[in-house]
């Protein structure tokens, strides 16, 4: 009866715990090569996992209250009346990072160029070739010259964002917050937004979603089935070209993490085995080489998600 009021005590203990939100360690932590292990590394957290030799634990303060089971939750466990449980994950914490150091690298550059001096330093002349390439061949070409500059505070921005979250990632202990599909997906949504709006603006509300429809010239009778089922379509493909915006950075920063994570792995599974002296050289040297081609993925995934912003732009407002 002992033993059964314990392992009760436990699993409710688990259960408030997983209300808090708070995180567990895997199932398998003892395998460093399971996936609860694996994909640990890369999902969100209200922590910073560190290694344990390090006798640290970053646990981030939550400042909103936790969400507590009311009687009618508690007493119904199937009618899932929980509010919405505000909190203050790592990637948040990220994000934060990567706008602050793009306030602090850009606010000084930009009081430069409005004072119509030249930008000086390596720092300074590197920034400024990211924003002249950017403008020259994604925007004007995807846009137009006469339209793409309004739209390059939105691209700079989208761009540098981006790019600053797929770097952290690369850093020790931390992670990307490009790794999330809330993250991707509201970059990919404010895409969206831009792309919907600046269309309406050019050609008027019903021009825009009128314009989404090829003109055909077709009977009466076969317009009344064909024009709604095409509108239909074009209106899903919209709707799909922004999705896989978000998916294909998703999956792209998240493949190349958990080969990070298994290359490293390796070294921990061979512990205490002879082969550990050919696996733990091969997996520094790999994980070294697969960095150096994860930096240019950062630069690249940037680079494409703001390209084929500036792409669907143009074709909003340049339908034709």
């Amino acid at each position: 009866m002992a033993d059964h009021e314990n392992s009760s005590n436990e699993h409710a203990a688990e259960g408030a715990a997983a209300h808090h939100g708070e995180s567990h360690a895997p199932a398998h932590v003892g395998d460093p090569l399971a996936p609860e292990h694996l994909f640990g590394h890369v999902q969100d957290s209200t922590e910073f996992h560190v290694p344990e030799r390090l006798r640290t634990h970053w646990t981030i303060p939550q400042p909103f209250p936790h969400y507590r089971e009311t009687p009618l939750t508690a007493a119904n466990p199937e009618l899932h009346l929980a509010p919405i449980d505000l909190q203050v994950t790592k990637f948040m914490v990220l994000e934060v990072v990567a706008a602050l150091v793009m306030v602090v690298l850009f606010v000084p550059l930009a009081r430069r160029v409005t004072d119509g001096s030249r930008p000086r330093g390596r720092l300074a002349n590197l920034l400024e070739t990211f924003l002249v390439f950017l403008r020259d061949q994604v925007a004007r070409p995807a846009i137009g010259g006469h339209d793409a500059d309004k739209y390059l505070p939105f691209l700079w921005t989208m761009f540098f964002f981006v790019f600053g979250c797929n770097l952290l990632g690369l850093l020790p202990w931390l992670g990307s917050p490009t790794a999330a599909l809330a993250v991707t997906g509201t970059l990919a949504l404010m895409t969206f937004l831009v792309v919907i709006g600046s269309g309406m603006a050019k050609m008027g509300i019903v021009g825009f979603w009128k314009g989404l429809v090829p003109h055909m010239e077709l009977p009466w009778i076969l317009a009344i089935f064909l024009l709604p089922m095409i509108f239909a379509i074009e209106l899903l493909g919209l709707l799909i070209k922004h999705g896989i915006l978000a998916i294909r950075l998703l999956a792209n920063m998240v493949a190349g993490h958990l080969v990070l994570a298994v290359l490293v792995a390796f070294i921990l599974a061979s512990n205490r085995t002879l082969a550990w002296y050919g696996v733990a050289p091969a997996s520094v040297l790999g994980s070294s080489a697969l960095m150096l081609l994860e930096l240019f993925v950062a630069f690249l995934q940037a680079y494409i998600f703001t390209f084929l912003s500036a792409l669907f732009i143009g074709m909003a407002v340049h339908p034709h």
